[in-house]
């Protein structure tokens, strides 16, 4: 089982109102560009986020962080240790769509080099 922590409380910030664009869910991996990651967060052992990544076949780049939060769970050895999973980013890019994107710590795929990922998204409102 996996829990959310440390996220911001308020509003629901994944609620669309009327006549909003619809978010998309997408799950799928994100290629960071290059030397692009903001490494800021690394001094303290947190992921760099990717200012500009690609996804297919666009390239994008983050205009702003609008949110932040870590999703952890229990330990799989059967311990009562928590570790962090995976670090949440809610972003704007500069083509204004919104974005939810998560570096994944424990990568469960053959590649493991495929730890940025893209959940979900939600493209610029047409006419703003």
């Amino acid at each position: 089982m996996v829990e959310m922590d440390e996220r911001p409380s308020g509003g629901d910030p994944r609620g669309d109102g009327e006549g909003a664009p619809s978010k998309e869910f997408v799950s799928e991996v994100i290629t960071p560009v290059g030397s692009s990651f903001d490494t800021s967060s690394m001094a303290v052992g947190e992921p760099g986020l990717p200012m500009r990544f690609c996804w297919r076949g666009s390239e994008y780049q983050v205009a702003r962080v609008l949110e932040t939060w870590k999703t952890t769970g229990g330990c799989r050895h059967g311990s009562g240790e928590r570790y962090v999973r995976k670090h949440w980013f809610r972003i704007e890019t500069t083509d204004g769509s919104e974005m939810e994107i998560y570096f994944d710590r424990q990568a469960r795929t053959r590649r493991p080099k495929q730890r940025w990922w893209l959940a979900t998204v939600k493209s610029a409102a047409v006419g703003d």
